[in-house]
């Protein structure tokens, strides 16, 4: 069969694809933002790319056109598809016919955390010898690909809370039907589709509805917002992650920080108690562990193999990923794009380098940031970063306005070369010291990484 997949370089549509590629099908698609890492990850599985949404990539018409949520009425292609009544579907549903049936789904859930959670719950399985097919957002380091379809019945997937297709408005996790479910937070984001936060906690409670009885739901302990989803009604056993506390009961899995930055932490379910010591920092990152292990633990992967596999985890391509190093400057790679994205990871460089120095360049890109929603917040979350520059790439102008006149150590820079000459120039002026650099954008952020590199790489060298 030949299936075709508009906007096939989304995190989510590419690693479907790759599914599709290893099921035996013939597999193109078209996008109109083609860039690493998922660029280069389809081309070496051998997926054909086409730039743009020309009507002639349907010609011959494929035997199926699976249409990402970005895609919407209007688009060229999209209406082709319409006018020549070729057969459609939306990705989720797609996944959940052809992929998900019959399986034992972990789904992984949550504003923030899903890709890092869905990675290690991946990894963990695959530790055990248990060979799980997965599907990430994102591209893992401890794989060859964000997706495979797996040798055994365990399945561990990405459960987005954001919308299926322009024609069908349901969440995407909804189509999942999971029997582990982690549910590792919730907060108010995609403000392009949701009111507000009750609009997600309805989602949230449907996908609840579709987990069976004898599953399992792990969950953090006393969230607000979580537990008034919980309260709509939840017919599947309820594990919590929780700190190390009095109040924990014995079905509770509780964590303690044995080194401030998260690099070390105990784990200790039902009386056993096993330490991880890994790469990663960050108190999210240390949850996030948690309920990994927490639903590992539900199809039979002991706590003690959970934790010998964290020690080995090595992340994922884009969350605090070093790109690279000049000197005595080490450039990151992040994906965070949400005010609670943005200050746990700044709070888990800061509690890892110390006094060293921390430049953040932060572009607001997603739906909800360049609408200006989490704008209230936006320059707290960056408070332990020592400079921030705001990045405006494209024309936000309530960005322009709230930095009209900033606070000290924040600045407004429009355009990638602005962007690269007041880091540069901040760089400079802190003399022979140690910097990190933070990038944060849930897009390709005009190749600044690489042009910093570059760029610092020249200076070294005069």
């Amino acid at each position: 069969m030949h299936i075709h997949i508009l906007g096939i370089c989304g995190t989510f549509m590419g690693s479907l694809a790759i599914l599709a590629k290893q099921q035996g099908h013939r597999v193109t698609g078209s996008d109109q933002a083609v860039y690493p890492p998922m660029s280069t990850q389809l081309e070496q599985q051998g997926i054909e790319l086409i730039e743009g949404y020309d009507p002639s990539q349907l010609s011959p018409a494929p035997d199926l056109v699976v249409i990402g949520n970005a895609m919407s009425r209007g688009n060229p292609v999209v209406e082709a598809v319409l006018n020549q009544g070729l057969p459609y579907v939306s990705g989720p549903q797609w996944l959940a016919e052809h992929v998900l049936q019959g399986r034992w789904t972990l789904a992984v859930s949550g504003t923030h955390g899903k890709t890092t959670t869905s990675t290690m719950l991946a990894w963990i399985l695959e530790y055990a010898g248990m060979a799980p097919g997965f599907l990430i957002g994102g591209v893992p380091k401890n794989f060859d690909a964000s997706a495979r379809l797996g040798e055994t019945p365990f399945f561990v997937v990405e459960a987005d809370e954001y919308d299926s297709a322009f024609f069908d408005k349901r969440s995407k996790f909804v189509h999942y039907r999971p029997r582990t479910l982690i549910v590792n937070n919730l907060e108010f984001d995609h403000a392009d589709i949701f009111a507000d936060v009750a609009a997600i906690q309805t989602q949230f409670h449907h996908l609840i509805r579709t987990v069976p009885g004898d599953g399992l739901v792990i969950a953090p302990k006393k969230v607000k917002t979580v537990d008034q989803m919980l309260a709509k009604g939840c017919w599947t056993p309820v594990q919590f992650v929780t700190p190390d506390s009095d109040d924990a009961t014995l079905t509770d899995w509780k964590y303690r920080l044995l080194k401030e930055d998260g690099s070390q932490f105990e784990v200790e379910h039902q009386g056993t108690k096993q330490v991880v010591a890994w790469e990663m920092t960050g108190l999210h990152n240390v949850q996030n562990a948690v309920v990994a292990i927490a639903a590992a633990h539900h199809v039979g992967v002991l706590e003690a193999h959970a934790a010998q596999a964290l020690c080995a985890f090595s992340g994922v391509k884009r969350r605090m990923e070093q790109v690279g190093r000049v000197g005595k400057i080490v450039v990151y790679d992040d994906f965070a794009h949400h005010p609670t994205a943005i200050e746990t990871t700044l709070d888990g460089l800061r509690k890892k380098v110390g006094q060293e120095k921390i430049i953040a360049l932060i572009e607001p890109r997603s739906n909800t940031m360049k609408m200006g929603v989490h704008q209230a917040a936006l320059l707290e979350s960056a408070a332990q970063a020592d400079a921030i520059i705001w990045c405006n790439l494209g024309s936000l102008d309530w960005l322009d306005q709230l930095l009209t006149a900033p606070p000290v150590n924040h600045q407004l820079a429009k355009g990638i070369d602005r962007v690269l000459l007041q880091t540069l120039d901040w760089i400079g002026a802190q003399g022979d010291v140690p910097v990190h650099v933070v990038c944060m954008s849930n897009g390709g952020f005009g190749g600044v990484h690489a042009k910093l590199l570059t760029r610092l790489h020249d200076e070294v060298s005069v």
